[in-house]
């Protein structure tokens, strides 16, 4: 035994506990290895096991992936079509629309080309109408630029003042007097001397000043103004003016308001020397004023003389009228009786009425009498003999 011990170093060794030794730790590392194999099997097959659910989940999110684009391919596919045929409605509304829009801007057009086109022939009217009253306008430039043709034009409106608001009785045109003047017209007032009026138009002197333009210009101008209208008044004042056959006043007619106008602001001399000599500048205005006075006049005049006829015909009014009043009280009278009569005839009826009641109800008894006997028709023959001889029937109105 001995013998066989290994000494190694200054350790001794037996063989078979070494041996043994060997053994165990070779089993230990058997061991150890299958533990190994058993530990990395498990985890292999718990590392497929993971790898298959892996797997199976895998697949089936690729089966719920692929049925999610599926529904998305489904989805996309209705909204293409949706889109498509939105895109097509509104396409088609748009084109609708648009059609709409063309017509309607069409017809505008059209309305508007139609009421331009009659616009232009309104202008083209209004143009001939400016071109005819320009031509007017010149001739009646031509016409005031004649002394003769303005006297003509400025009578022409004063008789047509006059003859819209007299009668044809009260004035006179171109009368003669007794001097042998003929004024342009003769105003016959009643009960008075008549009244002259004159037709004057000094236009060349205002026309004149205004196309002044130097202040020497315009008091060469303003003194001729001053003379002709000054020669015009003292002309009228010596020739119509007089006594006992016209009034002490006169009228000079000026058929222009801006000629008027001018006097009254720039020559009041002119005004004060025609006050002086009775002599009254009118315009086409201030004519139709004093012409519309003389009518109430006359008016006035005509109502005074026929004051006498005025009274006997309101007398006669009064006489009528006495008669209505006489009358209607007659026929108050009679409303009055016939009243009357309608109460006694409503009378009558209420106690036809009560009666025929009370022989409704068999109630015979009057004002609590005991009834009477029944009367047999000899008597009833009697009584309608007796009421006969008296000569007298029974009133059924008056209750009888």
């Amino acid at each position: 035994m001995k013998e066989n011990l290994i000494r190694v170093g200054e350790v001794t060794l037996d063989p078979m506990l070494l041996l043994l030794v060997v053994a165990g730790l070779s089993v230990i590392l058997l061991l150890t290895l299958l533990m190994v194999v058993v530990v990395g099997m498990t985890r292999r097959s718990s590392e497929a096991a993971e790898k298959a659910a892996q797997a199976s989940h895998l697949e089936s999110e690729l089966a719920e992936l692929k049925g999610r684009l599926q529904t998305v391919a489904e989805i996309s596919v209705s909204r293409q079509s949706e889109l498509s045929r939105s895109i097509n409605q509104r396409l088609d509304s748009v084109t609708h629309r648009l059609g709409q829009n063309l017509n309607e801007t069409s017809r505008k057009t059209s309305e508007s080309l139609s009421k331009l086109n009659e616009r232009l022939a309104v202008i083209d009217t209004a143009q001939k109408n400016i071109t005819e009253l320009s031509s007017n306008v010149v001739g009646l430039q031509q016409i005031l630029a004649n002394k003769q043709q303005r006297g003509a034009f400025g009578q022409g409106r004063m008789e047509a003042i006059i003859e819209d608001s007299l009668p044809k009785n009260a004035y006179t045109f171109q009368a003669t007097l007794s001097n042998n003047m003929r004024p342009d017209c003769l105003i016959h007032l009643p009960n008075a001397p008549d009244l002259v009026i004159d037709a004057k138009f000094p236009l060349e002197a205002f026309e004149a000043l205004r196309e002044a333009r130097t202040s020497d210009g315009k008091k060469q101008t303003r003194t001729r103004i001053r003379q002709d209208v000054g020669t015009h008044i003292t002309a009228i004042a010596e020739r119509y003016l007089i006594a006992g056959e016209t009034q002490d006043t006169a009228l000079m007619f000026v058929p222009s308001e801006a000629i008027y106008a001018d006097l009254h602001e720039h020559f009041p001399a002119l005004l004060q020397q025609a006050a002086r000599a009775r002599v009254v500048i009118v315009s086409p205005n201030m004519l139709m004023l004093a012409v519309q006075t003389m009518q109430a006049i006359m008016k006035d005049v005509q109502m005074r003389e026929q004051a006498g006829l005025i009274q006997k015909e309101v007398s006669y009014l009064m006489g009528d009228v006495h008669r209505l009043r006489e009358r209607v009280l007659k026929l108050q009278q009679h409303f009055g009786q016939a009243g009357k009569d309608i109460e006694l005839v409503l009378t009558s009826s209420e106690k036809i009425t009560s009666r025929g009641r009370r022989i409704e109800n068999l109630d015979f008894e009057e004002d609590g009498a005991v009834p009477t006997k029944k009367t047999s028709a000899p008597t009833r023959k009697k009584a309608g003999v007796a009421t006969k001889r008296n000569g007298k029937q029974p009133d059924l109105l008056a209750g009888e």
